[in-house]
């Protein structure tokens, strides 16, 4: 591995650290070093909150070494006053000579403009360095601001004869614990949850991240004609969007919108800025998801268990197989949709 590869791997290690507190702002790290040895290092931790090459440049004791170091960072340096002041221009004030960038930010009001101010300004700057990696890291970021719509991950759980739920309807714990503590995991990266009203009425679930230490996703439901606000997700306080109808007025923590379909519906999100979106609906929900061809990931996971009958999963039309893992006995298995230009191999998720 090279001192590039080496030292751009350490951002996003450090900007991993930012995952699912960032929104709407990418996970991004940054490093600064001289001679070969890192002096200083930072993270993104929340909107708003300084920017990893800020955070970086502040951590460095001695100042007088940044004429003569490298700033490594996975994503190019803003040049625009928002939240935050513009680090191209911190990176110039502080006369950092080079800047090594794995990936070009694609929201509009950067896209290459950071670059060129750096180059305006006579720094060095070199792009592209582990760049799959950096597409895998902010592959939410990159998918809402290049199809405006969430990234899309479908989940669900079957038996090993490709079944959802037993004929009689009784709700069957179908996966082991460690795949729901697993499932939690990925709950607290995403911005949004969605399911359906089948399962809103039949599970009465929370749709929250309680098995893992993170932030609960926001809740969507797709719930056609005459929505019950009943349950426990509709007595938490935390907001729940609801494409339906009802004519009674809805909790408030409720945003209730007209009933749409999905295409519709990640239309919607995208302008609520929302960049993530779990789909762990019924089969119905899911196929609707699959049937669009809206979706980017899918995480399946498999029990040994066998119910001879009952509610068929769902069946990928298409996807090109990423890994496989086990969570106790439970098998998961993950594909991302064939023009999902932010995963190749899958090594770094």
């Amino acid at each position: 591995m090279d001192e590039h590869s080496r030292f751009m791997k350490r951002c996003f290690q450090l900007a991993r650290n930012g995952a699912g507190s960032t929104y709407p702002n990418p996970l991004v790290g940054a490093v600064i070093v001289h001679n070969g040895q890192i002096i200083g290092e930072g993270w993104h931790r929340k909107a708003g909150e300084a920017h990893a090459e800020v955070v970086a440049v502040e951590s460095v004791r001695d100042k007088s070494l940044l004429p003569d170091s490298t700033l490594y960072v996975n994503l190019e340096p803003c040049s625009h006053h928002g939240r935050t002041p513009a680090c191209s221009t911190m990176i110039v004030r502080n006369r950092i000579p080079r800047v090594i960038i794995a990936n070009i930010d694609p929201y509009p009001q950067v896209a290459g403009r950071g670059i060129k101010a750096l180059e305006r300004a006579g720094v060095e700057v070199i792009t592209g360095i582990e760049a799959q990696e950096g597409n895998e890291l902010n592959r939410f970021f990159f998918t809402f601001h290049r199809k405006k719509r969430p990234y899309v991950i479908l989940k669900w759980a079957q038996t090993a004869d490709g079944f959802m739920a037993p004929a009689d309807g009784k709700r069957t714990d179908i996966s082991h614990l460690y795949a729901r503590l697993q499932v939690h995991r990925l709950r607290s990266t995403v911005q949004a949850i969605l399911t359906g009203r089948g399962t809103l009425e039949a599970d009465n679930p929370r749709l929250d991240a309680r098995y893992w230490n993170g932030r609960d996703p926001l809740p969507v439901i797709l719930g056609g004609e005459n929505i019950k606000f009943e349950g426990r997700l509709f007595r938490r306080r935390q907001p729940v969007i609801v494409f339906g109808k009802r004519k009674e007025t809805p909790p408030e923590n409720v945003q209730l919108l007209p009933p749409a379909g999905v295409r519709d519906v990640l239309t919607k999100l995208y302008e609520l800025e929302i960049q993530s979106l779990l789909v762990e609906g019924g089969a119905d929900v899911l196929r609707r998801f699959i049937r669009a061809g809206l979706w980017d990931e899918a995480h399946i996971y498999t029990s040994p268990l066998r119910f001879g009958s009952g509610l068929k999963a769902p069946v990928l039309l298409e996807g090109r197989w990423l890994k496989t893992d086990f969570a106790g006995h439970t098998k998961r298995d993950i594909f991302v949709h064939p023009q999902n230009q932010c995963i190749h191999d899958g090594r770094y998720l």
